[in-house]
């Protein structure tokens, strides 16, 4: 009997990802889980979770207890975003799917501007759908794109800035083809052929696409191959913060600036006008070694969590984790890994899966510490191990 179709419900994440590992080819999924260089700020992202401990109460627990927040003004019935990934090529479905998912639970979408699916398309299925930006491509271009978002109905920008080129694994970068065509469909065989259900999917929805961003589509022009708008970005002058605060006035809405790991960034970021920030390493894909970012919240929290939202990504598995950040400051958490294992296990409803599993953890982890709404959760419900927490930046910028 195949087990996976007889039970697709799963209970954890982690079973999340061993379906996802069983279901998909080898390059595939190893896109999904690599990490930059040693992998070290990937491992520690979710493993420093686990160093945190809950400080429970044994009586006076509430009967019901509130999960709802606002982020950026959108209400959600929980304290989780769908963080903005690359194409998603676990699923024919990809972002779509995922927006249907989000949307079935009540949850923001973050989309990429590297997704396989475009904006129009995944702003249809849900109402509440974030646009990240990198920055490529100019001034003229940032705006076109930002335009086309906007038109398309996304009610935040999301810009991210954290990505550098140190992407070198010592296990071995994953092959990722631009072009499925007969070379590479032999090339990879060995690969796809023992994944036979992956390939059926695929096959019903008219084959394997090729490997292209629509959001990057120039105004009369064909959408660029993933290397192209990769070769686009990397050949674009780094941003200054003087151009961080031309991105959120010409955006002129709600603005989230994601990978921020210093204190001194985080005040730049709201002397620049920002609505909110990310503190994000990028899942461990930009500088490797960089502290997980559960370890750099608390100082960049009490730093700036008064004047701006606060949000993080990086490592959450499990709702107890969601608990455990927002106990440190952060108003709600990104998901990336998480909902694409979900994606590849079960597809929409997979994603559904994940969502379903953070929600009951945090419910468990508010009742377990006594209280009746994920806005009460503090430091004190934590035993947060000496020499946990990492400063980086100082207290002030300079010039402040």
């Amino acid at each position: 009997m195949n087990l996976l179709r007889a039970n697709p419900w799963f209970e954890t994440v982690e079973e999340a990802r061993r379906r996802a590992r069983r279901r998909l080819p080898s390059s595939v999924y190893g896109a999904l889980v690599a990490g930059s260089e040693r992998g070290r700020t990937l491992g520690d992202n979710a493993a420093a979770f686990a160093e945190l401990g809950f400080a429970p109460r044994v009586a006076g627990q509430h009967g019901v207890r509130e999960l709802a927040t606002t982020i950026l003004g959108v209400e959600t019935p929980l304290p989780v975003v769908v963080s903005p990934t690359g194409v998603q090529a676990v699923d024919p479905g990809g972002e779509v799917a995922v927006a249907r998912a989000a949307a079935n639970r009540g949850v923001i979408m973050g989309l990429s501007s590297f997704a396989s699916k475009p904006v129009e398309e995944v702003c249809a299925v849900h109402p509440n759908v974030f646009f990240q930006l990198y920055w490529s491509g100019g001034r003229e271009v940032m705006l076109q794109r930002m335009e086309r978002a906007r038109r398309a109905g996304a009610k935040a920008l999301v810009a991210t800035l954290d990505w550098s080129f140190s992407q070198g694994r010592d296990w071995g970068s994953p092959v990722i083809p631009e072009r499925i065509d007969v070379r590479t469909a032999l090339r990879m065989a060995p690969q796809v052929l023992p994944r036979p259900g992956w390939l059926w999917r695929f096959a019903r929805s008219g084959g394997i696409p090729d490997l292209v961003v629509p959001n990057l589509r120039r105004p009369g022009g064909e959408a660029p191959t993933f290397f192209g708008a990769y070769g686009e970005w990397m050949g674009t002058p780094p941003p200054t913060w003087d151009d961080v605060k031309w991105l959120r006035e010409e955006w002129g809405g709600p603005f989230l600036l994601k990978g921020v790991c210093r204190v001194d960034d985080a005040r730049r970021a709201v002397d620049a006008g920002v609505s909110a920030i990310s503190v994000s390493n990028h899942g461990g894909n930009n500088l490797d070694t960089t502290p997980a970012t559960i370890r750099l919240l608390p100082s960049i929290a009490r730093a700036v969590g008064g004047e701006i939202e606060v949000l993080l990504d990086g490592g959450v598995r499990r709702g107890g984790d969601v608990a455990k950040a927002l106990a440190l400051g952060a108003r709600a958490v990104l998901i990336g890994r998480a909902y694409l294992w979900g994606l590849a296990a079960n597809g929409q409803a997979g994603v559904e899966n994940v969502l379903d599993i953070l929600r009951a953890g945090l419910d468990s982890a508010v009742l377990g510490l006594g209280r009746s709404s994920v806005h009460e959760l503090r430091p004190d419900d934590l035993y947060v191990p000496p020499g946990f927490a990492v400063t980086l930046g100082g207290d002030r910028a300079p010039g402040r």
